[in-house]
């Protein structure tokens, strides 16, 4: 397995992991599934300061297929934290696998690999937003070093619940 940032040439794949969540889980906010073209622009969009990477599959069948006929198994990406200037080198983080290769070590892999994009881009701290019940997210962050730093109380609804969040953070040191 290795990562790559990700081409537009990966939206459907990116789309395949990522859309399913959306409509079927609580571990992203979003309640509409991207299309295609709205998929391509968030890739545009993702292709200079705030990256988004992902991992590919050089063993065997699971994964979607992407750019140059890879699988794709998973991807990690980087988003702006808050507007204001004073936040500009703090980052915010999301990791999403592949359902059929979770277990594999993908999102270690790919946690593992954007904070050395983080880093290479000089940023200082990464924090992820995680809804309180993916437990497999919180292992993932605290095994890479992430630590809790906060709750949200019924900060989302999705499904007809409410959703705690809690956030987690990795200082880079530099």
């Amino acid at each position: 397995m290795r990562t790559r940032i990700a081409d537009r040439a990966d939206a459907s794949a990116l789309m395949a992991i990522y859309n399913p969540e959306v409509l079927e889980s609580d571990i992203t906010s979003d309640i509409v599934p991207r299309t295609l073209l709205e998929q391509e622009a968030w890739i545009a969009d993702h292709q200079t300061s705030h990256p988004c990477i992902v991992a590919i599959n050089e063993v065997d069948h699971v994964g979607e297929i992407g750019a140059f006929g890879e699988r794709i198994l998973g991807y990690a990406l980087l988003s702006p934290f808050r507007p204001r200037a004073a936040y500009n080198t703090t980052v915010e983080n999301s990791v999403y696998v592949h359902r059929d290769a979770r277990g594999r070590g993908v999102g270690q892999t790919l946690l593992r690999d954007l904070i050395t994009v983080a880093t290479q881009s000089g940023y200082h701290s990464l924090i992820a937003r995680i809804v309180s019940e993916n437990s497999g997210s919180i292992a993932l962050h605290e095994k890479v070093g992430f630590t809790l730093v906060g709750i949200e109380r019924e900060v989302g609804r999705k499904h007809g619940r409410w959703l705690d969040v809690v956030e987690y953070q990795y200082v880079i040191e530099n």
